[in-house]
């Protein structure tokens, strides 16, 4: 098991994996799977751990919450349920007229 560097030409990243070799009885041959674990930061040359799929993890995101939108949606979905209510209690007194 190793730690493998590989830089990526497009873009100009460098990603971190993990290799483990194994025998392949078929072909006879070692072969080697590779882990995605990080990419390396080119400011300041560390890895930065990634969720296997070259996104970065929630916890190196460290992002503040937008309260303005989260207070927006909110808001939206109480005055959909204050027009529900509103209906529903228009309809029980329909029903409770007949």
């Amino acid at each position: 098991m190793g730690i493998i560097k590989q830089l990526d030409k497009r873009t100009g990243i460098t990603y971190v994996y993990e290799s483990k070799a194994y025998w392949d009885k078929e072909k006879k041959q070692s072969r080697a799977k590779r882990t995605l674990i990080g990419r390396i930061d080119p400011e300041t040359g560390e890895m930065v751990p990634t969720d296997g799929r070259h996104r970065k993890t929630e916890d190196t995101k460290e992002k503040e919450p937008d309260y303005k939108k989260l207070y927006e949606k909110l808001q939206k979905k109480y005055e959909a349920q204050e027009v529900l209510i509103k209906s529903l209690k228009a309809e029980i007194k329909q029903l409770k007229a007949k």
